[in-house]
């Protein structure tokens, strides 16, 4: 399993939001370059960055800093935030980015999203899906976690039958960086409804057992961020267990 250390951008410096919401925000002394090589001198193979202002704009806001941050390590590096289009994927890809995180238009724009892992290849894209609990039911949240799709997770996957997208990224958004754990009961339905999809779990890792038990669950990746800012566990920790 892969474990991606998780740095959100927001005015040019790290933090972290409690549920997503932009009105809790807790900003971190690190400048994301040294927050970047920390993770890479602690081992990190894939570093998880995200463009908040972008998410919350509606567009490219960081892309230009991710690509500097991109060039500056050997690591590897998924990031997303404000991708609108083509071209926002064809410049973070140009500017070194492996992989290009699609959130709200995988649910909103899904023929156009599909043409994009036709295009780029499905190895260069993340689905991201934002989730809230209604009623029991995972409903993909827009626009920066601030609206409600009105569809279901398993809606939205059924507009990627097997074949066409391969790496997913699914966050709890009530448990997002919270530190009460993962939501492992959704991790086991989406690993049973979809097991041809790269799972990545996002929202809650708090401990060493959080780690473990989304590796049992069979997901490829794990993102983790506050829990590291804190110092709850060390990325190498994490690591050996991921790695085992």
């Amino acid at each position: 399993m892969i474990i991606y250390p998780a740095i959100d951008l927001k005015d040019g410096v790290c933090v972290r939001l409690m549920h997503g919401r932009f009105d809790q925000v807790t900003h971190y002394d690190d400048q994301p370059a040294a927050r970047l090589t920390a993770f890479a001198t602690e081992g990190a193979g894939w570093i998880h960055i995200v463009d908040l202002d972008g998410a919350e704009a509606g567009r490219a806001v960081q892309h230009a800093l991710i690509g500097e941050l991109t060039r500056a390590i050997q690591v590897k590096v998924q990031s997303g935030g404000g991708v609108r289009g083509a071209n926002d994927i064809a410049a973070l890809l140009d500017a070194g980015v492996a992989r290009v995180v699609v959130g709200s238009l995988a649910v909103t724009q899904p023929n156009d999203v599909v043409a994009w892992l036709k295009g780029f290849g499905a190895d260069r894209i993340t689905l991201a899906l934002d989730v809230r609990i209604e009623d029991g039911v995972p409903v993909p949240a827009l626009k920066g976690w601030t609206q409600s799709s009105g569809v279901t997770l398993w809606e939205t996957l059924d507009r990627y039958p097997p074949g066409v997208a391969k790496h997913l990224l699914v966050t709890d958004v009530g448990r997002d960086g919270a530190l009460t754990g993962p939501n492992t009961d959704l991790l086991a339905e989406i690993r049973h409804r979809r097991p041809d999809l790269a799972l990545q779990a996002s929202g809650g890792i708090a401990s060493l057992e959080d780690i473990a038990a989304v590796k049992a669950l069979g997901c490829h990746g794990a993102i983790v961020g506050r829990a590291l800012y804190e110092g709850k566990f060390t990325l190498e920790a994490a690591l050996k267990i991921a790695r085992a």
